[in-house]
């Protein structure tokens, strides 16, 4: 697939490194003997999986328990942009021809107000995540 610039306008910035966990206490304290701070911590479901935010200085790191640490090279589950319009950047990547992940936009109760999100796959099967964080 040649590389398709209609994408470009739709994200402004990394917003985060997504990495699954078998054991979320002892990763948190590794980030944070690193120097990142908690940023929030939620439920994920009804069966005791959770989901922590991480940050330092411009780096955020989402973090979760319930699918599996790879314990590998590769165990980086997604790479995270940042949109302000989730749906608008949907149809782009859609009209665009990327290989979408999710056959609509997911909404998830993270931060005050939610977040929105798709994922699209790149050409080495890497998962690439335009997130939304809802502000009202």
């Amino acid at each position: 697939m040649a590389f398709n610039k209609s994408l470009a306008g739709y994200f402004d910035d990394l917003q985060h490194i997504g990495i699954p966990t078998d054991d979320l206490q002892k990763t948190v304290a590794f980030w944070e003997k690193l120097g990142f701070k908690m940023l929030g911590n939620f439920d994920t479901d009804d069966q005791g999986n959770e989901v922590v935010f991480m940050q330092y200085a411009h780096l955020t790191l989402e973090i979760w328990t319930g699918d599996g640490a790879v314990r590998q090279t590769g165990a980086i589950n997604h790479i995270s942009l940042n949109t302000s319009d989730a749906d608008a950047a949907f149809k782009a990547a859609k009209a665009a021809g990327f290989k979408m992940k999710e056959d609509k936009v997911q909404h998830l109760d993270f931060w005050q107000h939610g977040i929105k999100f798709f994922n699209i796959e790149g050409p080495n099967a890497e998962t690439i995540e335009f997130c939304q964080i809802v502000k009202d």
